[in-house]
C-alpha cells in the first residue's frame, strides 16, 4: 500500500511538474506573439536602420574622428543621409512631373513629333513588322496611335499612380530609418555588444565570428550592389541628360532599379541608342553610344571587385542570397538574405570539419608499426 500510494504521489507530482510547465511554454509563447504583434509595425524600419547602421560605420567613425563628438557626428550623418535620398528624389520627381507636362502641352498643340522608323526595323526578328507598323502610324497620326492603346495607357497610368504613392511612402520610411540608425550610431558600442551576446549565446563557440561575419556581408552587399548600381544609373544618368533623351531622370532611375535587382541595364540602354541613332544626327548617336555601352558592362568590373571583399565567404553566396533575399523579401532582402545565406553557409562548413576532425585524430593516433 505504501508503495502504491508512493507512486501515486510521484505521478501527482510529475503531473503537477508537466502542466506547470506546459503553463509556462504558453506564457512564453503568449509573450513573445504579443510583443511581435506590438512591434511589427516597426519591425521593418528597424532592421533598415540595423542595416543603414552597420554600412555606414566607418563614415561614422571618420566623422567622430573630424567633428570630436558622437551626438554631432550623429546628427551630421542623418542630415548627410537625408539629403543623400531627398535630392535624387526631387530631382526624379522633378522631371517626371516636367517631362509629363511639357508631352501633354506638345501633344495638346499638335506639335509632338514621331520620327519615322527606319526600313530596317521591318526586319527585326518576330516583332519587327508589329513595331514597324505602331512606329509607322505614330510618326503619321499620333493622336490615332494612342487611341488604339487608350486602355493599356490607362492601366499603365494607374500603375504608375500606384508605384509612386508606394515609392513615395518607401522613401519616407527610409528617412525615418535614417534617424533612427543615427540614434543606434550614437550608442553602437552597446549595440556592438547585444549583437555579439546574442550570437553567442545561439553559438558560444563561433557566436563572436558569426557577428563579425554578419556586419562584413552587410557592408559587401551595400557596397558591391547597391554602391554599384548607384555609379551606374548616375554615370548613365550623366549620359541620357546630355544627350537630350525625354524622360531622362526617369531612364535613370530604371538603370538604378535595374542594377540592384541584377538586371542588366541594356534593357534601357539598348532602346536608347537605338532612339538616339533614330532621331539624332550620326555624331551625337555615335558619342552616346561611346559613353553608354562601357557604363551598361561597369558593374561586370566593379562587382566582382566589391561584392565579397573583406568577407571571409564566397562571393557566389553572398550574391546568391542577396538576389534570393530580395526575391522573397524586397530590397531590405538584399541584405537578411545575403546574411542569412552566408551563416548557413559557414555553419554548414563548421559541421563537415568537425565531423571530420575526429577521423583525423584517430588516423594520427594509430601506431606508426600498425599502419606500417
Amino acid at each position: 500500500m505504501a508503495n502504491a500510494s508512493n507512486d501515486s504521489g510521484d505521478s501527482n507530482d510529475i503531473s503537477s511538474t508537466v502542466v506547470e510547465i506546459a503553463i509556462r511554454i504558453g506564457l512564453a509563447a503568449l509573450l513573445v506573439w504579443w510583443s511581435l504583434q506590438i512591434a511589427a509595425p516597426f519591425i521593418g524600419l528597424l532592421v533598415w536602420a540595423v542595416v543603414i547602421a552597420v554600412a555606414a560605420f566607418p563614415f561614422y567613425q571618420w566623422l567622430v574622428r573630424v567633428l570630436g563628438g558622437r551626438g554631432w557626428s550623429a546628427t551630421v550623418f542623418a542630415l548627410v543621409g537625408i539629403t543623400i535620398i531627398a535630392v535624387p528624389a526631387v530631382m526624379v520627381g522633378g522631371g517626371l512631373v516636367d517631362s509629363a507636362q511639357s508631352f501633354g502641352t506638345a501633344l495638346e498643340g499638335g506639335k509632338l513629333e514621331v520620327p519615322a522608323p527606319p526600313e530596317s526595323v521591318a526586319g527585326w526578328p518576330f516583332v519587327g513588322e508589329r513595331v514597324y507598323a505602331t512606329w509607322t502610324l505614330a510618326s503619321e497620326n499620333l493622336q490615332l496611335a494612342l487611341e488604339r492603346v487608350e486602355p493599356q495607357i490607362q492601366a499603365l497610368g494607374r500603375w504608375l499612380l500606384g508605384a509612386v504613392a508606394s515609392a513615395g511612402l518607401g522613401l519616407l520610411q527610409l528617412v525615418v530609418s535614417i534617424i533612427i540608425s543615427a540614434v543606434l550610431l550614437v550608442n553602437a558600442s552597446a549595440g556592438a555588444q547585444l549583437a555579439r551576446d546574442l550570437f553567442t549565446r545561439v553559438a558560444p563557440v563561433k557566436g563572436p565570428q558569426f557577428a563579425v561575419l554578419s556586419e562584413q556581408v552587410i557592408r559587401s552587399v551595400a557596397v558591391g550592389i547597391i554602391g554599384v548600381a548607384i555609379i551606374q544609373a548616375l554615370l548613365a544618368g550623366l549620359g541620357f541628360f546630355v544627350a537630350g533623351i525625354p524622360l531622362a531622370a526617369l531612364w535613370t532611375f530604371l538603370v538604378l532599379f535595374l542594377g540592384i535587382i541584377q538586371l542588366p541595364p541594356t534593357l534601357v540602354t539598348i532602346p536608347l541608342i537605338i532612339y538616339m541613332f533614330a532621331t539624332a544626327d550620326t555624331l551625337a548617336a555615335s558619342l552616346f553610344l561611346i559613353w553608354i555601352v562601357p557604363v551598361s558592362l561597369a558593374d561586370n568590373v566593379l562587382k566582382p571587385l566589391f561584392l565579397g571583399r573583406g568577407v571571409e565567404a564566397p562571393m557566389l553566396v553572398i550574391f546568391v542570397g542577396a538576389i534570393g533575399g530580395f526575391i522573397l523579401d524586397g530590397f531590405i532582402g538584399l541584405f537578411v538574405g545575403a546574411v542569412v545565406l552566408v551563416l548557413a553557409y559557414e555553419v554548414f562548413v563548421n559541421w563537415l570539419r568537425e565531423a571530420q576532425a575526429p577521423e583525423v585524430a584517430d588516423a594520427s593516433s594509430e601506431d606508426p608499426g600498425e599502419r606500417a
